[in-house]
C-alpha cells in the first residue's frame, strides 16, 4: 500500500547550536505538532524518517530538535525541508469538522442548487485559508474558506456549497 504523506510545517532554519530547528507551521497547531513522535523529509524522491526528540513553541515560530541530530551542521542539510507526516497520522487529529486540504481539491462548488465551479486549489494568505474557483467560464476567483462563505463541505459526495457574495466568482 503507498503511503499518502501530507505537509505539517517547514524547517525555516537553525535554531543555536545544538542541532534545534525552526519550524514554521499553519497557526493553531501546537497540540496536534506536540503529539507527534516523527516526521518525514522528502530527500530525492524518497521520505526519510525524523523522530522527534522535543518541540517547544514560540510566538513566532516552533522550535523542534530531532534524535540524533546534534549540530548545528547536521541542521542545515534539512532548511527549508517541508516537514510530512502519513495521511493515517493526520487523520487521527483532525476535528470532526476538518479534513485535509488536499481533499478539497476536485471539489465542485455549488450556489444553492446551482453549480459554479470546482476547486483547482488551496492557498493561505495568512489570515485565512483560499479555495482557487475554477468557474464555468473559466475565470479562476479566491474564495476566502470562511464560515460566513463556505456554508458546507461535503467530502463523500464531492460537494461544497458558498454563499456566492456578489463580486465572489468572476
Amino acid at each position: 500500500m503507498k503511503n499518502n504523506f501530507v505537509s505539517v510545517g517547514k524547517i525555516l532554519n537553525f535554531h543555536g547550536v545544538q542541532g534545534e530547528a525552526k519550524l514554521g507551521y499553519s497557526k493553531n497547531r501546537e497540540e496536534f505538532l506536540s503529539r507527534l513522535k516523527e516526521v518525514y523529509v522528502q530527500i530525492n524522491n524518497a521520505y526519510k524518517k525524523l523522530e522527534i526528540a522535543r518541540i517547544r513553541f514560540t510566538p513566532k515560530c516552533g522550535i523542534i530538535k530531532f534524535k540524533g541530530i546534534d549540530t548545528l551542521n547536521d541542521i542545515l542539510e534539512y532548511k527549508n525541508q517541508l516537514l510530512f507526516v502519513d495521511e493515517v497520522t493526520a487523520r487521527e487529529f483532525l476535528e470532526e469538522d476538518e479534513f485535509l486540504i488536499d481533499e478539497l481539491v476536485g471539489l465542485d462548488v455549488y450556489d444553492g442548487e446551482k453549480k459554479v465551479g470546482a476547486v483547482v486549489g488551496v492557498s493561505n494568505n495568512g489570515a485565512s485559508d483560499l479555495l482557487s474557483v475554477k468557474t464555468l467560464n473559466k475565470k479562476v476567483s479566491l474564495v476566502p474558506f470562511v464560515k460566513a462563505i463556505v456554508l458546507s463541505v461535503d467530502i463523500k459526495n464531492r460537494r461544497i456549497q458558498i454563499n456566492n457574495l456578489e463580486g465572489l466568482l468572476e
